[in-house]
């Protein structure tokens, strides 16, 4: 009797129509992202260990797979590319000052538990700009990702901007140890205030500082909380933060697409290298997000180059979950052109086949018996 063999949990086969609607889906997404003037890198699917240590601010080590090579080097599957780009990118153009645009796809595997139901591999296709800290940057990485997902076919999505450097501009204003900070992170990011204001009991804060941490889960929405955001800064790194973002949102107007930007300060990524604006992109469907990203100055600095940098991915697993839950239809594959012969037509329908496939038509040649 035949075993039976199956994937492991997490991963799984893609066939068929649903193969084909997601490799399009992933050609089209680079048409945009080349149609910005962002060129190809690929990075290998496995790293040493360093490249996504803890000092990296990448995913906790218990969530990568490791091995072994032959040296006894720890290695690992990639749990996420922008580590892997920005090692590239300090050892390959280390001596350019310019900016930078490259692009990628490729799949990224966490070692998730196994109670949270998620894909423990992925399909990313994504972009990075290294060597520019405008706002500037901000907006066309924004942009960037508002033309993907309209490309993919979506209407109703919500691209949510947070503020790393808002929320650091509060914690130096406090002493709190490693595992306070994690909670209080792990609090305001659920919206939980029961949560945050239990952590906050015992701390000794003064009252602007209590007032800004308990608003922080309620900090969310159009632009106009920014203003709210601006009253409750407690020094002048958290004015200068949402200044920041004012001037992102302006350019971003510019482009015409302000009405797919939220703004949401409770939003804490648990990518520790992220050193000011980061985002997410949501639709229905879903209760993961689509896209991710945002600027990480200081990434590069651990592969030897130090340039500021801004980036994003596109889940393409999500958004082909999205588009399906949303019924939204996949572009008509062209038909497939089916030539039966046998041994006496068999010369001439090899050739129109030939001349049919040279013209970019899909072919099937079926060969009967006569």
């Amino acid at each position: 009797m035949n075993r039976l063999l199956h994937t492991p949990e997490g991963v799984r086969d893609i066939y068929n129509e649903e193969c084909a609607r997601k490799l399009g889906l992933q050609r089209d997404l680079h048409e945009v992202l080349a149609g910005y003037g962002y060129r190809d890198i690929e990075t290998p699917m496995f790293e040493y260990f360093d490249v996504f240590g803890s000092d990296v601010g990448s995913i906790p080590s218990k969530e990568l797979y490791k091995f072994f090579d032959r040296e006894g080097n720890t290695l690992v599957l990639r749990p996420d590319i922008t580590p892997s780009i920005a090692r590239a990118v300090a050892r390959y153009f280390g001596n350019e000052n310019g900016i930078i645009r490259l692009c990628y796809e490729g799949n990224t595997f966490i070692n998730n538990s196994s109670y949270q139901g998620r894909l423990k591999e992925n399909t990313q296709l994504g972009a990075e700009l290294i060597g520019s800290d405008s706002p500037q940057t901000d907006a066309e990485i924004i942009a960037m990702v508002v033309d993907c997902l309209k490309k993919s076919g979506l209407e109703e999505f919500q691209i949510s901007i947070g503020q790393v450097k808002y929320f650091r501009s509060i914690l130096q204003e406090i002493s709190v140890d490693e595992e306070t900070e994690a909670n209080l992170k792990d609090f305001i990011s659920n919206r939980n205030m029961f949560g945050v204001e239990q952590v906050l009991r015992d701390q000794k804060l003064g009252d602007e500082v209590r007032a800004v941490l308990t608003e922080l889960p309620n900090l969310y929405g159009s632009v106009e909380v920014l203003d709210r955001a601006l009253e409750l800064a407690v020094n002048e790194q958290g004015k200068t933060a949402v200044a920041r973002l004012k001037e992102i949102y302006e350019i971003l107007t510019c482009y015409g697409i302000e009405q797919y930007v939220s703004f949401d300060f409770s939003m804490l990524s648990r990518y520790n290298y992220y050193t000011g604006i980061f985002f997410r992109g949501y639709t229905y469907g879903t209760g993961d997000a689509v896209v991710k990203g945002g600027r990480y100055d200081r990434l590069l600095q651990h592969f030897g180059k130090d340039a500021p940098s801004i980036g994003f991915v596109v889940v393409v697993d999500q958004l082909l979950l999205a588009l399906e839950r949303q019924k939204i239809p996949a572009k008509a594959a062209e038909k497939m052109k089916e030539i039966t012969y046998n041994v006496q037509t068999q010369k001439a329908a090899i050739e129109e086949a030939k001349r049919l496939r040279a013209e970019g038509k899909r072919v099937i040649l079926t060969y009967v018996e006569e």
